[in-house]
């Protein structure tokens, strides 16, 4: 690697972090709790309040499906009485008008069928509103864990950045003065580069989070840094599987849809059978010298006579419709049932691996790291033992922070496939 090379790339890194705090400068930076973000959310995402127009245009439907339908009133009249000369003669004398009113009776009782199945519908629409919350509940926590641990990580790098950078700048006066070879001080150097640079992706990765935080939260003005401590200490043993599965079969909305659909569809198949009954129109007529005698009243009924169609393909496809729906349902019930258990095994795996980590070992680490530094200077170690342990450090601290966040990751998707937040 040589000098060259390497005053480029610290150059560029120099780029991106100064880029990346003058984004972040541009915002004001809000401490947010977990709570705080999740009342947040559910006040101003735009999803959500879309979702709830969804339920209420359903809720305006099943008022619709119980309107009864209008009569039908029509007037005829003269528009020339060529005897009399008259234009629109409707006069009780000579003119001639007609009034007919008209009633639709709906039989095989189709108007409550239609009211039943407005009904479910408005129960689906309400289920998926509960359904897309839980989605982006899991988003909005996810993301939440994501970016504490990645702030984590990030202010360990800027500890050691600034002792690396301390330290290369002695190695350079004590290069120049010939006191320290040049491969010396390069090799402190480019440590330092690689560290400022792995900083910098850090950084890139937490702007992603918060950029999708921000669009959860309907808030691009701020820059949000969590505080909460993340993970619980509850044990997860004393949860048995089984009892999350029964949860998840009382909590789960995207399951509750698919029952509401089966309920649909066969509330769709009756109404189907009884639209092959063919209403009736009663009406009334009144003509004043039109018909046989003056002033004729008559009382008309109309039905179609089913002789042709009988709804038979409607009635077919609801059928099938009935059965598909139960099979989808089936479906969902087992995608429940793998979404808990794949959730649990995951969730259980990562807790009992950060369990077996000595909880003081980053503090320990971070103290023995200050040691070699400091022996480093004193010559006590090697430049090459300096630098092992540099990359040691940098490989348990990075692991230590993604194992806990894949706990805290696991733990909300377990949360997301029983539908419930049973961790915080």
């Amino acid at each position: 690697m040589t000098r060259r090379y390497i005053l480029f790339r610290h150059r560029m890194v120099v780029i991106a972090v100064l880029l990346t705090g003058l984004a972040t400068q541009a915002q004001d930076t809000l401490r947010i709790t977990l709570q705080e973000a999740e009342q947040q959310f559910l006040q101003n995402n735009l999803s959500l309040l879309a979702a709830k127009y969804d339920m209420s245009i359903a809720q305006a439907q099943i008022i619709q499906a119980k309107l009864y339908n209008n009569p039908t009133l029509s007037v005829n009249g003269n528009i020339y009485n060529p005897d009399q000369h008259k234009v629109f003669d409707i006069s009780n004398k000579t003119g001639q008008y007609d009034i007919q009113l008209q009633q639709l009776i709906i039989l095989a009782g189709k108007r409550n069928k239609q009211i039943k199945l407005t009904t479910t519908n408005a129960s689906i629409a309400e289920y998926n509103f509960y359904d897309l919350l839980r989605t982006l509940r899991f988003s909005l926590r996810s993301n939440y864990y994501g970016m504490l641990h990645l702030q984590q990580s990030r202010s360990a790098y800027a500890l050691q950045i600034n002792t690396l950078q301390q330290l290369s700048n002695a190695y350079g006066e004590l290069q120049a003065k010939g006191v320290v070879t040049l491969k010396d001080a390069v090799r402190i150097k480019s440590l330092l580069y690689t560290l400022q640079a792995e900083q910098a992706n850090l950084q890139n990765q937490l702007n992603d989070l918060e950029a999708a935080l921000q669009l959860l939260l309907r808030d691009n003005k701020h820059y949000y840094q969590p505080t909460d401590t993340a993970g619980t200490t509850e044990n997860l043993q004393a949860y048995p599987l089984q009892a999350l599965v029964d949860s998840a079969y009382h909590n789960r909305y995207d399951l509750k849809v698919a029952d509401a659909q089966t309920v649909y569809s066969q509330q769709n198949y009756q109404l189907q059978k009884a639209l092959r009954t063919p209403d009736v129109t009663l009406g009334a007529e009144f003509d004043k010298r039109g018909s046989f005698v003056t002033n004729a009243t008559f009382l008309s009924a109309a039905i179609d006579l089913p002789f042709f169609n009988r709804n038979q393909g409607n009635i077919k496809a609801a059928k099938t419709q009935v059965d598909q729906s139960k099979v989808q349902y089936t479906q969902q019930q087992l995608t429940v049932e793998n979404d808990v258990q794949k959730a649990y095994m995951k969730a259980l795996n990562t807790d009992r691996m950060l369990r077996s980590f000595d909880p003081t070992f980053r503090e320990e680490f971070n103290k023995l790291l200050q040691g070699i530094t400091e022996n480093f200077q004193k010559k006590n170690i090697s430049l090459l033992e300096f630098t092992d342990f540099y990359e040691s450090w940098k490989d348990n601290i990075l692991q230590l922070n993604q194992l806990r966040n894949d706990r805290d990751q696991a733990l909300e998707a377990l949360n997301f496939a029983v539908g419930k937040t049973l961790f915080n």
